[in-house]
């Protein structure tokens, strides 16, 4: 598969999880009839579809390393370097959004009722 494909592959991919996990328009947010008929997404499908995700760009990454290594003819050292990057981004992106949430929930405990 060339660069290019995998970069529409990835895209693509980027667009059905948006798409799964779009938020109320302003019209549905004006007419609270219509949020009923948004469909419902499941957190902890998604952020397990998440991780799962990470998971599989490292595994990946290190498949391709692996055979980087081996002196594979078929994996370049470009092809290894994007991939471990995409991989690194992806777990950053993830301990981000973990911290996010780890404060949010501080800061919720801090409030009074």
């Amino acid at each position: 598969m060339s660069d290019g494909m995998k970069v529409d592959s990835i895209l693509n991919q980027i667009r059905a999880l948006r798409e799964q996990s779009a938020m109320p328009s302003a019209a549905d947010v004006r007419d609270p009839g219509r949020i009923d008929a948004a469909p419902k997404v499941d957190f902890s499908q998604m952020l397990q579809q998440s991780l799962q995700g990470i998971n599989q760009t490292q595994a990946n990454a290190s498949q391709l390393a692996t055979a980087f290594e081996r002196g594979d003819p078929n994996v370049s050292i470009t092809e290894v370097m994007v991939n471990m990057q995409k991989a690194q981004v992806s777990f950053k992106a993830a301990v981000e959004v973990r911290n996010k949430v780890v404060d949010a929930y501080k800061e919720v405990m801090r409030m009074s009722m």
